[in-house]
């Protein structure tokens, strides 16, 4: 039978048919694309230890994964879990000097206040803030059920993302040729190597934020502890964490330490709990400096050349809008479409692809290898 194309205007609506299904379909399921964004930036995460060790084994890949992927997960579970004694006293600790810090501010809000001669009236806001601290501490049978569906449907969601996770890592490699197969064969050199400068701005953005999270946690829960701060284990923990969030997360963390320092003061340090808190304060302002302009340069490198204001900016919004997944994933994103953005201005402009003359153009394959990778591509993998 004579094969026959289809003509350019049927190509075109065809694609465009294809194009706007794929856009209402994202949209639709813009839940599901969250949670699958959120499976590929763990598996991304934690890959590199997959190719370690296919690299310097005997592994195969699908070995590699299974090892790497259920390690993970023990190490997710029975590491809190050992960890629950000692972190039990602590964050009981703190959650009860967040709840006297929230009644303190409500009782200090019923009463009126006088500044300057003129009397302030913050009654009905103090008496709303007790009404929001009432209704998140005593919820209602309906609000109960309402929470049991929400905690149902997040369980199942976290499932969903402990099979993507596993998807990705086992399969990523030949996801990424299909991708890259739909580009012309003339291209696709320049697809594989813009493919490598976006991984590389995300493992420097990850591997970076693993190294500060875990240097901030450990030297916040040491300056907590030599101050005498209560709870000083938890706050550490909580302060790495919160570096994950840039600029947001550090000051939440150090609110916290502030306000256990306000109402229970220093172990051993004779001075008010005023004066206790302006020391976490002060002891706050000089390490997140430290990190800021000495720390975070040397871990971070120059692979993100950013704008500090602009990145402060995006990261804001990003966090009314999405969250803390948001405010996480915008700066790698941002880089990221800096670097598509430079190469389709180059490519607009008639240069060459990329800045650098020592990227070399991958040579063509014949036809006769072309066959060879298609047969190798069909034989079943190991």
């Amino acid at each position: 039978m004579k094969d026959s194309q289809w003509s350019l205007p049927s190509r075109y609506i065809t694609g465009s048919i294809i194009f706007i299904a794929i856009i209402a379909m994202l949209i639709y399921a813009r839940e599901a694309v969250k949670m699958l964004v959120i499976s590929a930036f763990a598996a991304y995460l934690i890959s590199p230890v997959v190719t370690l060790l296919t690299q310097n084994t005997k592994l195969s890949r699908r070995a590699a994964v299974n090892i790497v992927y259920f390690s993970a997960l023990i190490v997710l579970v029975g590491v809190p879990a050992s960890l629950t004694p000692i972190f039990f006293d602590e964050i009981k600790l703190v959650a009860s000097d967040l709840l006297d810090l929230s009644n303190q501010i409500g009782d200090w809000l019923i009463q009126p206040k006088q500044f300057g001669g003129m009397v302030f009236h913050f009654e009905q806001v103090g008496e709303s803030f007790r009404h929001l601290q009432e209704s998140i501490l005593t919820p209602l049978p309906e609000e109960a059920l309402a929470l049991l569906e929400t905690t149902s449907i997040n369980v199942l969601w976290f499932l969903v993302i402990l099979v993507s996770v596993h998807l990705f890592m086992s399969e990523w490699p030949r996801m990424r040729d299909w991708l890259t197969s739909f580009a012309p064969q003339e291209y696709r050199w320049e697809i594989r190597e813009l493919y490598k400068r976006l991984r590389n701005v995300w493992m420097a953005y990850l591997r970076g934020q693993i190294v500060l999270m875990l240097v901030v946690g450990t030297v916040f829960t040491i300056a907590w502890a030599i101050i005498g701060i209560p709870g000083s284990l938890v706050l550490g923990v909580i302060a790495g964490l919160f570096t994950l969030v840039p600029d947001v997360g550090p000051f939440l963390a150090v609110a916290l330490a502030f306000g256990v320092a306000l109402l229970e003061g220093s172990s051993w340090i004779p001075l008010s709990n005023f004066w206790v808190a302006g020391i976490v304060a002060v002891t706050y302002l000089v390490l997140i400096n430290l990190k800021n302009f000495f720390l975070r340069p040397i871990i971070m490198g120059r692979s993100l050349r950013m704008n500090e204001a602009l990145i402060f900016i995006a990261i804001m919004i990003a966090t009314i809008l999405e969250g803390i997944m948001g405010a996480l994933l915008v700066v790698p994103v941002m880089a990221s479409v800096a670097v598509i953005m430079e190469y389709l201005r180059r490519r607009v402009l008639g240069l060459s692809p990329f800045a650098e003359d020592v990227v070399e153009q991958e040579a063509i394959p014949d036809k006769t290898t072309e066959e060879t990778i298609e047969v190798k591509k069909d034989a079943p993998s190991p």
